[in-house]
């Protein structure tokens, strides 16, 4: 299992139309398979900056993710709404709590 982050900056006045768009992308990975989950933050004093935490059970999985009509569709949406898109970084899950208990 791993976790891919990225940390991404919105433009001024995008964050709703930014943050609609990643539900939707969000949800959308729910039905991927090798997704787990992943969360959305806003970083403390830094208003415009999002960080994107997603729980892979593989890279592979991940990059075929990214092939799926529905990744592209938010990833066309997103266009003008980042000043930053930022690069992913991957870490491997040590523990992961209760994320994967039934």
């Amino acid at each position: 299992m791993e976790t891919v982050i990225t940390r991404v900056v919105v433009n001024d006045g995008s964050a709703p139309d930014w943050e609609a768009v990643m539900r939707d992308r969000m949800t959308a990975a729910e039905s991927s398979p090798g997704w787990i989950g992943g969360s959305i933050l806003t970083p403390e004093g830094d208003a415009n900056a999002r960080v994107i935490m997603g729980l892979w059970e593989s890279r592979d999985a991940w990059q075929q993710w990214h092939e799926d009509p529905a990744f592209r569709d938010t990833a066309e949406r997103l266009k003008g709404l980042e000043s930053d898109a930022g690069t992913p970084t991957w870490h491997q899950v040590v523990y992961a709590g209760g994320l994967l208990q039934a």
